[in-house]
């Protein structure tokens, strides 16, 4: 297979991390995209590809992150994956009373407006490229959750922006399908990750 160029966001760790060692077992140029310089440069030069600094709230910032992917090979940027993404924790009603709308601004503003960042920045560099033997611009993978679907408790905000990243997924797919990029979205039950180790024993268990 072909190598193309893939750019990670979130590729310093977690899922975001094993997929950007995939993608580069697969003969793939890969970007890890994230902004944990130390992490990010580490798995960069583990597998062989370039580390950019990106946050996916910031448009200039992805756009900059994009332009490198798509400059290191000849073909343009064919694959995106986005993991960024924060978990927020927390039940709508505690002990202090109503949970702190900030925390809910907080995790939307990452996890659905910073993928739709990515994404629609992504496409339009997708766009641009000449479809391969396929007849295939590129690919979009955004992460979601299963918090999307289960209704988990204490996982309100976390799982308002995941549900928000399905349909996003579904309209996002029908526009671009004609264009010829594909997008898909994964919904991952818990995965042993940084993030998910930082709620704790208890709030995975409910």
């Amino acid at each position: 297979m072909k190598s193309q160029a893939a750019i990670v966001f979130g590729g310093a760790s977690g899922l975001g991390e094993a997929t950007a060692r995939a993608l580069a077992d697969a003969g793939h140029t890969v970007t890890v995209a994230d902004l944990n310089e130390e992490k990010g440069l580490a798995v960069a030069r583990e597998i062989g590809g370039t580390f950019v600094n990106a946050d996916v709230t910031d448009e200039e910032s992805v756009k900059e992150a994009v332009a490198s992917a798509a400059a290191s090979t000849d073909d343009g940027l064919r694959v995106c994956v986005n993991c960024a993404g924060v978990g927020a924790a927390g039940r709508i009603v505690g002990k202090d009373g109503a949970a702190p709308f900030e925390g809910y601004k907080w995790a939307i503003n990452i996890n659905l407006l910073g993928t739709i960042n990515v994404l629609r920045l992504a496409a339009e560099s997708m766009v641009a490229n000449e479809p391969d033997e396929h007849l295939q611009r590129g690919v979009c993978i955004n992460t979601a959750s299963i918090a999307a679907f289960d209704g988990q408790i204490g996982q309100t905000a976390y799982a308002a922006s995941k549900a928000g990243l399905v349909g996003f997924a579904r309209s996002v797919a029908r526009e671009l399908g004609s264009r010829s990029i594909t997008c898909n979205v994964v919904a991952p039950g818990p995965v042993a990750t940084d993030m998910t180790a930082a709620l704790g024993e208890k709030r995975l268990a409910e």
